[in-house]
């Protein structure tokens, strides 16, 4: 049962091609978030903002490699901290690069564990795929041992996620290596077209048993692109046709509701490019969803 939780905030807009998601943790704390999750009743720690270096080298194939690496190994160490005094980390983007220091801390404390990834990207590139170079199109990839390797060398070695424990929904911008890829890996994917079909409910039901049944429970991914930009506009790679925010609370309620989640992502909110903040007010909404919040 959770009951403490641990809210780090990722003030990292380098592996993305458009500035601006490092405010998106003050922003999603300005929606509410960390008030929402004190009514709830849980002991809840802030523990601010990673900052990253104000240079670093780049390459063309992984830009801002060294920015993104060293926050990456900032952000391990301190949910590595948290998940080892009982905690339940919620980590705060920024860009979806972060996630690589997240789940590598996560995969690393409980060795076997399942991801779900709700985005409308794969983030399934490697430097040698990725069309541009951004490393928030590579983290996935990343922690499933499918390079770059060094976004997740961080502890002894890392402890990589298994890919059939490894569930993408919503996806529907995936580039095309990018998907030839993830389908040679394994990787289970509900893009957009199957959850009209079948449902949210049918989908996320299946996403749960794949990524939690045989795991040590499920470490939760949330690119707020993943839903409708009508819905959430304030992000940086919008593309049209994404989840409603019903199906999307559908998810979160659901996994709530399995008790099988041991941290989570939100990530990829652009406040700069948000209207009044209600893309951050919906974040912090579904993330407090996500922990057990009802509607009745």
């Amino acid at each position: 049962m959770i009951s403490k939780l641990d809210i780090v905030g990722v003030q990292m807009d380098l592996g993305a091609s458009k500035r601006g998601v490092s405010m998106g943790p003050m922003a999603i704390r300005y929606g509410g978030l960390c008030e929402g999750l004190e009514r709830m009743g849980f002991d809840l720690r802030d523990l601010g903002d990673i900052m990253p270096p104000v240079t670093g080298a780049t390459r063309e194939d992984m830009r801002n490699y060294e920015q993104v690496i060293d926050v990456d190994r900032r952000l391990y160490h301190i949910v590595t901290e948290s998940l080892d005094q009982g905690r339940f980390p919620i980590v705060l983007g920024g860009d979806h690069s972060i996630a690589a220091g997240s789940i590598a801390a996560v995969s690393a404390h409980y060795k076997k564990i399942g991801v779900i990834w709700i985005d409308a990207h794969g983030d399934w590139n490697s430097e040698e795929t990725s069309p541009s170079g951004n490393m928030h199109g590579m983290p996935f990839s990343a922690v499933c041992g499918h390079g770059p390797d060094c976004m997740v060398q961080f502890g002894p070695e890392p402890v990589f996620v298994d890919v059939e424990h490894c569930v993408q929904i919503g996806g529907r911008a995936i580039d095309e290596e990018e998907r030839t890829r993830m389908r040679q890996a394994g990787v289970t994917v509900f893009p957009i077209n199957v959850i009209d079909k079948v449902g949210m409910g049918e989908v996320i039901r299946r996403a749960i048993q794949i990524a939690g049944d045989g795991t040590e429970g499920i470490h939760l991914s949330f690119d707020i692109d993943a839903i409708d930009p009508q819905s959430a506009p304030g992000t940086g790679t919008v593309v049209h046709s994404g989840l409603t925010v019903r199906e999307a609370f559908l998810a979160v309620e659901t996994l709530a509701e399995s008790q099988k989640l041991v941290a989570m992502d939100m990530v990829e909110v652009n406040p700069i490019l948000d209207e009044r903040n209600k893309t951050a007010i919906l974040a912090s909404e579904l993330i407090q969803a996500a922990l057990g919040k009802t509607v009745f």
